[in-house]
C-alpha cells in the first residue's frame, strides 16, 4: 500500500510567504494547503484534521492564539506557531493555549522542515516491544496509546505535554536538567532563554492532581532541574 504524505495546513495570511512555505514542503515530500482567513481557520481545522498545522501568530479574524484556542479540545494533532516577536511573551502565550512548538520568523524554510518532522515524529505507533504503561498510584502514563489518566479519569493533554510527562515518569527518581529536557523533546540544543519546559510543567502539574504552590510530584531542584516523585504518586493511591 502506497503510504500517503502528511497534510500540513499552513494559516498565514501574508500570501508571498505562505505560497513560498507551501511549495518548499511539496517539494520535501508533504502535502500542503494555505489557509489566510483566521476568521475561518478553526472550522477549517476541525473539519479536515491535518496532520500538523502551521499557525501565524498574527491573523485578520482571529489571532492565532484565538484559533489554537478554538480548536484544542477538538484537534489532537501538533500545532507549530509562527511568531515575528523574538522575546517570550508570545512563545508562553502560544504554548499555554496549546501550542506544541513555535518558530519565530523570518522563517527559515530548514528549521520549519526539521520542527514539521520533529512534532510529526511524536504521532508515529511505537513497536509492541516498545509500548509500556506506567502507574504511580492513581496516574497511569501509557506510551503506546499515548494517554494518561487520573483516578480512572483521561487526563486532556497536547503531545507535546504527554511527551515531557512521559519523559518525567519513565526518569522517576532521576532529576533531569532542562537542557535534557529540552534536548530529548526538541532534539536541539537548549539556549538558556527559552522557557516552554517551565510552562509545560506549570500545566501538566494542576491536571496530574499535583499542587502548582507546593509541588510535591513534580519537583524543581534549584538550579539543577526537574525530578518525578513516584512516592508521593504513589501514596496518594
Amino acid at each position: 500500500m502506497e503510504q500517503v504524505s502528511p497534510r500540513v495546513l499552513i494559516v498565514e495570511d501574508d500570501q508571498r510567504l505562505a505560497e513560498l512555505t507551501r511549495d518548499y514542503l511539496l517539494g520535501n515530500g508533504l502535502q500542503a494547503e494555505i489557509e489566510s482567513d483566521g476568521g475561518q481557520a478553526a472550522e477549517r481545522i476541525i473539519r479536515e484534521q491535518p496532520d500538523i498545522v502551521v499557525l501565524d501568530l498574527m491573523l485578520p479574524g482571529a489571532s492565532g492564539l484565538e484559533i489554537c484556542s478554538k480548536v484544542r479540545a477538538h484537534y489532537a494533532g501538533p500545532i507549530l506557531m509562527l511568531t515575528a516577536r523574538t522575546d517570550d511573551t508570545d512563545h508562553v502565550l502560544g504554548l499555554e493555549t496549546g501550542a506544541d512548538d513555535y518558530v519565530c520568523k523570518p522563517v527559515r524554510p530548514r528549521l520549519l522542515l526539521a520542527r514539521i518532522h520533529a512534532l510529526l515524529r511524536r504521532l508515529q505507533p511505537l513497536a509492541p516491544t516498545q509500548s509500556r504503561r506506567l502507574q504511580f498510584g492513581p496516574l497511569v502514563v501509557d506510551n503506546s496509546l499515548r494517554e494518561a489518566w487520573l483516578a480512572n479519569e483521561p487526563i486532556e493533554l497536547t503531545g507535546a505535554e504527554f511527551d515531557l510527562l512521559w519523559l518525567l515518569t519513565a526518569n522517576a527518581g532521576r532529576i533531569l536538567s532542562r537542557e535534557e529536557i529540552f534536548t530529548a523533546l526538541r532534539g536541539i540544543e537548549y539556549d538558556g532563554q527559552d522557557r516552554s519546559i517551565d510552562v509545560r510543567i506549570s500545566r501538566i502539574r494542576p491536571k496530574i492532581g499535583d499542587d502548582p504552590e507546593h509541588p510535591r510530584l513534580i519537583k524543581t531542584v534549584r538550579s539543577k532541574g526537574y525530578l518525578f516523585v513516584a512516592e508521593a504518586a504513589v501514596e496518594r493511591g
